[in-house]
């Protein structure tokens, strides 16, 4: 069999598309021969670490990936979880770092995109969507633009699909400073019997291309994300691709249309590395061949040649294998929603993925071996060296403690975020019962009086770097509580796991750590991992992010009426707080922030108290006996106040007088398995005396009433002044009314 060949295979060309020296050889010992340009092309998309995981998936694969409601778990588009009634919810994160740093707009809408089309591609109607962003440090010279360019392109896809934006995350620290991280998060309703996936069925079955058309946008897209930044960053442009939401708009319809002919045998959302990775894994599922003929591909731009168009990450674009029978109404779907409609090939029974263009074989290669014969490596790790415990007598108390909470609520990380969620359309579909702000994004389900789903996404990556083993756990334990924080039932997760160069032993060792601990927390509060992503290689000149393993969770509230809020306290409620004291004052916020120390190890996960305390609190939720929850995370229970006090406008009195230990641990100590609950004065004793029968630690702070945060003998801030030290870091920065490092 002779392929032509456009350039020669050199020793260049081969590291250039991120393949290794014994990667090559085994391509040469697979297919027994020299590989053309376009099939050089295709196991480099299909080899790299973006698509095939061959660092993680050994691990990965100790991930608890089932349970009682789980109906798909890792391994198509997105997960899917069955929520009674017949309905199931579809959701996936999936990070698009490395387009998001080299050109910020592009590169987060193009994100937002293609999480979208995981969901919808399943047979989902998205209804909710979240994002989790990292930026440099506020005074580095590249922040601002960052920030303005995703939160930019995140809204102006998500806002034009019209999916509401109902939750996320925005931190700052100078380890992102040449490598942002944008996690982008989307969520489905379907029905538990209309669920497509993509495994290809039959054989001489018509295999087509829905969508927009191919363009030179994207090309090596995904080798890119799979490699370390360095000086040439900006010569990466032409490989961020360029997307359309009102495109989008129409493809979702056009597929939910067409997906109720029967039309639809499996079908695949061109994501990265394009035509090569939907047809390829689409045939291997199926244990089928993929022929496809590139002529027949419809594209924007003239003379693509065939590596081109089989790397190209054009967006907006599907793949499906299609009952013959049902072409012409196929096709009058596609043609009414003004998208193209082209069969460009066949499923064939010889296991052989070929590619033809202008008349000649540009591939032919063993498809499964492109996807199941991809290199895995066991890479050397080293576990991190655990910090040395500090006790919270070592750390120095604050001379004044109300300034302490004032620097906490101005920080650029725990200030708010309405800068950001305001130019998102929240509400949009009209299902939004909680906005941005709150402990998780809730929607109701439409089809349903009562049923809503919570939406959280978390993970304290200065834990991880601390701790990757607790900070796995706690990354699990606080998306967990912040769901079961409003009453849900916490159901399933999806992970989007960002780390640096997995060659350095102590980088996997990060990653290594942070999946044992992701597990081992999923398995205790049962909150299987769904579906998922991992990001590596994501430094630049060698300096690598801090470990940032992002949990996403769903959870279920089956009657919203009795769904609690962070803000809704009334005068005279009383605040109990659920779990122990504050101790741990290690790997804090306050800190950080307040004594700019990193140290510590980060507060142990003890994941039986947060079963037990959490499963309480959702009870009395669900009871209707708490009028407003909210957990305790970073800055401690002082800030869990604050921001309990801003939510509803009304003043805190509480009084630390029976607790022990020092007033700056009981106050920003970051234990775990906490929350504050405000309930009716007169339900206060017996909530209390039911905690105590549960074996529930609690303490009553104090009650809800006036205008002030008063801590007894500590700090007294009127609610006001906090509101307004606590949003206005963020228009500020963005006005450029905070300097840069290079002003």
């Amino acid at each position: 069999m002779t392929i032509p060949n456009t350039f020669p295979i050199t020793p260049e060309l081969v590291a250039s598309h991120g393949l290794k020296p014994e990667e090559y050889q085994r391509i040469l010992d697979l297919i027994g021969r020299e590989p053309s340009y376009t099939e050089l092309g295709i196991f480099s998309a299909m080899w790299n670490e973006h698509c095939s995981y061959k660092s993680s998936k050994r691990w990965l694969r100790t991930l608890p990936t089932k349970g009682a409601r789980v109906i798909q778990g890792p391994g198509e588009n997105a997960g899917v979880v069955d929520i009674d009634d017949g309905d199931v919810v579809v959701f996936k994160m999936e990070s698009h770092n490395h387009p998001s740093y080299i050109e910020p707009y592009q590169g987060a809408a193009t994100g937002v995109g293609g999480i979208l089309r995981d969901v919808f591609t399943m047979g989902a109607r998205p209804i909710a969507a979240m994002n989790a962003l990292r930026f440099g440090a506020p005074d580095h010279p590249k922040t601002r633009h960052l920030v303005s360019g995703v939160v930019s392109g995140v809204g102006g896809y998500g806002n034009s699909f019209g999916v509401p934006t109902v939750g996320g995350e925005v931190e700052f620290d100078e380890r992102y400073n040449g490598n942002i991280l944008v996690n982008a998060f989307a969520a489905g309703l379907a029905k538990a019997d209309g669920i497509f996936l993509s495994e290809a069925k039959g054989v001489g079955l018509p295999v087509v291309y829905l969508g927009a058309k191919t363009g030179r946008d994207g090309v090596g897209g995904a080798t890119m994300a799979s490699a370390e930044f360095d000086e040439q960053i900006e010569e990466k442009r032409p490989t961020v691709q360029v997307g359309d939401p009102f495109t989008e708009k129409c493809l979702l319809e056009a597929c939910l249309e067409l997906m109720k002919t029967g039309a639809v045998i499996a079908i695949q959302d061109m994501g990265a590395a394009g035509l090569t990775c939907s047809a390829v894994e689409m045939g291997a599922k199926g244990d089928l061949g993929i022929e496809l003929i590139l002529d027949l591909v419809p594209v924007r731009e003239e003379r693509m040649t065939a590596y081109e168009m089989m790397l190209s990450e054009s967006q907006e674009r599907m793949l499906m294998v299609l009952l013959p029978e049902k072409e012409e109404e196929a096709k009058a779907i596609f043609a009414k929603w003004g998208l193209d409609f082209a069969i460009v090939g066949k499923t064939t029974d010889d296991l052989r993925f070929r590619v033809l263009h202008q008349g000649e074989e540009v591939a032919n290669l063993p498809i499964k071996d492109l996807g199941d014969q991809a290199p895995e490596y066991d890479r050397p790790w080293r576990e991190p060296a655990k910090r040395a415990p500090l006790p919270a007598n070592l750390v120095a108390e604050p001379a004044d403690y109300g300034a302490a909470l004032l620097t906490l609520l101005g920080s650029p990380n725990q200030s708010s975020r309405r800068w950001v969620y305001e130019q998102y359309d929240t509400l949009i579909q009209g299902n939004s019962l909680q906005l941005p702000g709150g402990d998780a994004g809730v929607v109701r389900v439409d089809t349903h009086p009562k049923k809503a789903l919570a939406f959280s996404s978390d993970v304290t990556p200065r834990y991880v770097e601390a701790d990757p083993f607790e900070g796995g756990k706690q990354a699990v334990a606080e998306c967990w509580r912040n769901l079961t924080a409003t009453g849900a039932e916490p159901l399933a997760a999806t992970d989007n796991l960002n780390f640096g160069n997995p060659e350095k032993p102590e980088i996997m060792g990060q990653l290594v750590q942070a999946i044992k601990g992701i597990g081992e927390a999923c398995i205790a509060l049962d909150f299987p991992i769904v579906s998922g992503n991992v990001s590596l290689y994501n430094e630049t000149n060698g300096v690598a992010i801090l470990p940032t393993p992002t949990i996403a969770g769903v959870g279920l509230i089956p009657d919203w009426s009795r769904m609690a809020r962070i803000g809704t306290a009334n005068d005279g409620d009383v605040l109990l707080m659920i779990g122990p004291d504050g101790s741990h004052l290690g790997a804090s916020v306050y800190l950080a922030d307040v004594l700019g120390i990193a140290d510590g190890p980060p507060p142990s996960v003890d994941l039986f108290a947060e079963r037990r305390n959490g499963d309480f609190v959702r009870s009395a939720i669900r009871n209707g006996q708490v009028t407003a929850c909210h957990d305790i995370s970073s800055g401690g229970l002082a800030l869990a106040l604050a921001e309990m006090a801003m939510a509803s406008g009304k003043g805190i009195k509480v009084s630390l007088e029976t607790s022990k230990g020092p007033a700056h641990a009981l106050l920003f100590g970051e234990d775990q398995a906490r929350y504050v609950v405000a309930v009716p004065a007169d339900l206060a004793n017996f909530i209390s005396a039911s905690a105590e029968g549960c074996g529930v630690a609690f303490r009553r702070l104090g009650s809800v009433g006036g205008e002030t945060l008063d801590v007894d003998g500590v700090l007294s801030l009127p609610v006001a002044q906090l509101r307004s030290v606590h949003e206005s870091w963020f228009p500020d920065f963005m006005d450029g009314e905070l300097p840069t490092a290079a002003e």
